[in-house]
């Protein structure tokens, strides 16, 4: 086998008996990293170690995993404009929180033969979020349901992302500014207290013996 030390050293290809010596002399184990090259790659490691390095990286890799869901929202032919305004909030709202969002119009009765009032609101809705959204699956019937999809809107996203980043480095260098504002500033020795005036009559500090008194 092809043998890799601990600290990442080549140490060329070995048997497995002295590989093994190796590893028992280090107290760590002997792992096959690459079975599939000739001779197999094996490395010096603390297998418990890389396990719990690894389960770590993947707990961080779906941290950072952005999970889209599809969101609906249903509305009428003739939907009343105070129910299509708060609808519309609705939709922007998934679409600002990287989610889809299905626009669903749905028919009853005799309405199903007025398809065009469905898309004109489906139209209707597709101006209405264009800042913060675009047309994934264009409109078309299901049954009675006339539906579309839309997905957020990338150039939305990016200015979302650089918004972010902004605000972090402004809290950033606000945060950097106080902890300098905070710091102790340097010792500033306390003036030399000045010396007593001498009393009427007493010895001039000075030496210059005492002074006559005053007629």
């Amino acid at each position: 086998m092809r043998l890799v030390a601990s600290n990442g050293d080549q140490l060329g290809v070995v048997p497995i008996d002295q590989a093994l010596a190796k590893a028992m002399e280090e107290g760590l184990d002997l792992v096959e990293v690459n079975p599939m090259t000739k001779p197999p790659v094996c490395k010096i490691m603390d297998y418990g170690k890389f396990k719990y390095d690894e389960k770590k990286k993947q707990n961080e890799a779906k941290k950072k995993q952005v999970v889209v869901q599809l969101k609906e929202v249903k509305l009428r032919p003739r939907t009343e404009e105070h129910d299509y305004d708060v609808k519309i909030k609705k939709i922007r709202e998934f679409l600002q929180e990287a989610n889809k969002a299905r626009v669903t119009v749905m028919f009853r009765g005799r309405e199903i033969t007025h398809r065009e009032l469905g898309q004109a609101v489906l139209t209707r809705v597709i101006e209405d979020t264009r800042e913060v959204g675009v047309i994934e699956s264009a409109p078309r019937m299901e049954g009675r349901q006339m539906f579309m999809i839309l997905s957020p809107n990338p150039k939305m996203l990016q200015r979302q992302r650089d918004q972010a980043k902004a605000k972090a480095d402004l809290l950033a260098k606000q945060a950097a500014a106080a902890a300098a504002a905070g710091a102790t500033p340097a010792a500033v020795p306390a003036p030399e207290a000045a010396a007593p005036a001498p009393a009427a009559g007493g010895p001039d500090p000075a030496g210059g013996g005492t002074p006559p008194a005053a007629p």
